[in-house]
């Protein structure tokens, strides 16, 4: 596809041609950071380029069935010639993989609190997933649509928009989807495997989590500590997609889920309804995302950081009460 766009004609010439290619996503990758990162990468190989990609956590197994899942490393690799980053808002959420200064010579992200990180940045922060934009740039950069990369980018478009239950939905994004489909995408497949397959630890982390729920001031929120996952069998450091669940009680105007971490910090997700940024409060934190899920992680104790949290999710919540009145589900 020819563009006349200077900014998508200089990352088409760079994608031509450098010819080793790393690809890293954010840590604790969900479903559009590991769909775009395969996406991206399964569209340069492709084209003839040596691509490897590079996740700090591992991928989960439920993201086993996408072509080259279980090739990911955990470190960049001594050279290469050009470096991408998806679907990260800053450079801390790649974790120790851009550890010491590591530039990215490009960054493509959808998130609203992106702050530029490298030689290029293409953003679109209205976007429901950076797997959408991807499936907008490539042919824009060179690169073909792959059954391969339909798989990877469709994984990613679902898991951003939660099957397109998000309130940011649009047209576009159904489009995109029915256009993947006809690429060879199986719908019911991706759906099944990205948005309902559930380890049994993933279950019973889950279990952990829900009997401890609490709500009040029109917010949910329960907590997911070290002794929960071990109680639970569950390996990772995230919280197996429960904040998605949260979400589901209509009587929440916002959710938050706090997730203790081994290293004096805490992991804190937030979601909400249309019409409560919550991006604002984890920026507050040192974090950031869209107006209504957004994440942060909080250095300090457990309690310490709840405290603080909520105060300020309290505030924003009694805030957009008196700016809106009453929200969707009341």
């Amino acid at each position: 596809m020819t563009t006349r766009n200077p900014e998508d004609l200089l990352i088409r010439e760079q994608l031509a041609t450098a010819n080793h290619f790393v690809v890293v996503s954010h840590i604790r990758p969900d479903g559009d950071a590991i769909g775009s990162m395969l996406g991206f990468a399964n569209a340069l190989r492709a084209a003839g380029k040596r691509v490897d990609c590079v996740l700090q956590d591992a991928v989960a197994p439920r993201y086993w069935f996408l072509p080259g899942a279980r090739e990911v490393l955990a470190k960049l690799p001594e050279s290469y010639d050009y470096l991408i980053v998806v679907d990260s808002a800053d450079t801390r959420r790649a974790g120790s993989v851009l550890d010491g200064n590591v530039k990215p010579n490009l960054v493509v992200d959808h998130h609203k609190t992106h702050l530029n990180f490298g030689d290029v940045d293409y953003v679109e922060a209205d976007t429901e997933a950076t797997a959408l934009v991807l499936l907008e740039k490539l042919p824009d950069w060179g690169l073909e649509i792959t059954p391969d990369v339909a798989a990877c980018l469709m994984t990613g478009l679902l898991a951003d928009t939660l099957g397109f239950r998000t309130n940011n939905t649009t047209p576009k994004a159904l489009r995109a989807a029915a256009d993947l489909m006809e690429l060879g995408v199986d719908l019911v497949q991706v759906y099944n495997q990205t948005l309902l397959m559930r380890t049994l630890p993933e279950i019973r982390y889950w279990g952990q989590g829900l009997s401890k729920l609490e709500f009040g001031d029109d917010i949910l929120t329960t907590t997911l500590t070290l002794d929960d996952r071990i109680i639970a069998g569950y390996p990772d450091n995230d919280d197996a997609d429960l904040i998605n669940t949260l979400t589901t009680v209509p009587d929440a105007l916002v959710s938050v889920l706090f997730i203790e971490q081994t290293n004096q910090s805490v992991k804190v997700s937030w979601r909400s309804v249309k019409g409560i940024d919550v991006s604002e409060i984890a920026s507050k934190f040192g974090g950031g995302g869209h107006e209504s899920a957004a994440g942060a992680d909080i250095p300090g104790e457990l309690e310490q950081v709840r405290q603080s949290v909520m105060e300020e999710t309290k505030k924003t919540v009694v805030r957009a009460r008196a700016e809106n009145g009453k929200f969707k589900y009341q």
